[in-house]
């Protein structure tokens, strides 16, 4: 150009528009940022609701613990005493005649000593509408009892706190057919007195 419109210098204006490079790399940047926190986010909430999974974190590698349940180990009983070791009352509170002797001859077939045999007290006498009441000490509630209440199992167990000694009462009621058969008062028995099995915890880490 000529004239006083000379342009002079080594700049000179810009005919076009400046390009948009730069302003699609920042978008492009900033998309590709928020995808990433969606995505992030939305594996946290698997992992929350789902337990973790073992899976590895993003700063590295995560072991995974896991609590295992192993039946091996085993509790032993509380100290339970054997028939031998008790002595029980046979008492009959029904009108039949004859439940206390034969029923006291049966106990002592199966082990146990026998103490007094004959009918039962004004308290319990024609009063005992199940098949029987095993009677004895505070004491005996989680020992002789449960023993003796092998034998019948139906019977009906109560303890006396004012009760001295050791020996129980079986006190026959108008229910009472027979003592448990001896297999079933085996089984439960061993039942009773064996050690019962416990969750031990393993940690597989």
């Amino acid at each position: 150009m000529g004239g006083k419109y000379r342009i002079t210098g080594d700049k000179y204006p810009r005919m076009r528009p400046p390009r948009r490079r730069a302003r699609l790399i920042v978008v492009t940047v900033g998309c590709a940022a928020v995808i990433g926190v969606a995505g992030w986010g939305t594996l946290q909430l698997i992992d929350v609701f789902t337990g973790g999974g073992g899976k590895a974190s993003a700063g590295g590698s995560k072991a995974s613990c896991t609590a295992r349940s192993s039946p091996a180990a085993t509790a032993s009983p509380a100290a339970l005493p054997r028939p031998a070791q008790i002595t029980v009352n046979v008492f009959n509170a029904t009108t039949r005649s004859g439940l206390a002797k034969t029923t006291a001859d049966e106990l002592a077939k199966r082990g146990f000593r026998i103490g007094e045999v004959g009918n039962a007290s004004k308290q319990y006498d024609k009063k005992v509408t199940g098949t029987g009441v095993l009677l004895g000490p505070a004491s005996s509630l989680n020992t002789s009892l449960p023993v003796l209440a092998t034998q019948l199992t139906t019977a009906e167990r109560r303890t006396d706190a004012a009760r001295t000694g050791a020996t129980i009462d079986l006190i026959i009621g108008d229910g009472f057919k027979a003592l448990t058969s001896p297999a079933d008062a085996t089984k439960a028995l061993t039942t009773l007195t064996a050690p019962q099995p416990t969750a031990s915890a393993k940690k597989g880490c």
